[in-house]
């Protein structure tokens, strides 16, 4: 079995062990729907007071399909930070670098095996409140491919700089605290809440350029409103941020290995 395949048949085998646990995908189903009501009650609201027809460029239908992609994409993320943390704290680390894998590839292809069948399962129920609720809005084919070109590489983007946050690990005694923070920062310069365009004119540039944004807004603001430079730009900002962190994580990498060994394993 040449690499290629040996990666793909781990994702594979993760995508069918996360359909196993119909419990959890219940569970986040609910909790996505709840989420998604309350948003739009109080963005029906936001829209009613300011008497807008369009916030950010998007109008209350497009809102809540932008929201309900960005949820499903931040409901969608395994616990990477933390399982690299409890294999380095017991050891399990230690262990899998004798087998022959590649550990981050391991962990790489194993996390976009879940998380294909988590979105996937969580955009259905977007969709479908977004469809009870405010029905549908205009999509085109290009929009979607656009839209599929992109989504990948914000899930290799995500779990690189979550992958390195759990390589921390190695010098802290727990990384709870570091992924609290990323978590955070996602959500808020990300745009999981509010679309970009309505924070600070000067802020949005920034943001924009910023890791967060290629993740969540970038593929959410896409698929509502499609359009080829946007998609352009913003595949040029997740490679670049793919290459930086792809260059961290093997330099903390090599260290971190390099430790493990001068310990003895």
């Amino acid at each position: 079995m040449n690499s290629f395949s040996k990666y793909t048949w781990i994702g594979l085998t993760a995508a069918r062990s996360n359909l196993a646990y119909f419990g959890e995908v219940a569970s986040r189903g609910i909790f996505l729907f709840v989420v998604l009501y309350i948003f739009l009650q109080l963005w029906r609201i936001t829209y009613a007071q300011t008497d807008a027809e369009q916030l950010g460029g998007l109008t209350l239908a497009q809102m809540l399909w932008y929201l309900g992609i960005t949820e499903s994409i931040v409901l969608s993320s395994p616990q990477v930070a933390l399982e690299v943390d409890e294999d380095v704290r017991t050891g399990a680390l230690a262990v899998q670098l004798i087998r022959p894998l590649s550990y981050p590839l391991y962990r790489l292809w194993t996390t976009l095996g879940e998380r294909t069948v988590r979105f996937g399962l969580n955009v259905a129920i977007a969709s479908l409140v977004a469809l009870l609720f405010v029905g549908t809005i205009p999509l085109t084919f290009r929009g979607i491919l656009l839209f599929v070109a992109v989504l990948p590489l914000a899930f290799v983007l995500d779990f690189l700089a979550t992958f390195l946050v759990g390589l921390g690990a190695f010098w802290l005694e727990n990384t709870t605290g570091l992924m609290l923070i990323y978590s955070r920062l996602t959500m808020i310069l990300g745009g999981m809440l509010i679309p970009l365009e309505l924070l600070p004119e000067n802020w949005q540039p920034i943001l924009q350029a910023l890791p967060f944004a290629s993740i969540l807004y970038g593929p959410a603001r896409l698929f509502v409103h499609p359009d080829l430079s946007f998609a352009g730009e913003l595949l040029m900002r997740q490679a670049v941020a793919i290459v930086v962190l792809t260059v961290l994580v093997a330099l903390v990498y090599r260290t971190a290995v390099k430790r493990i060994h001068a310990h003895g394993g």
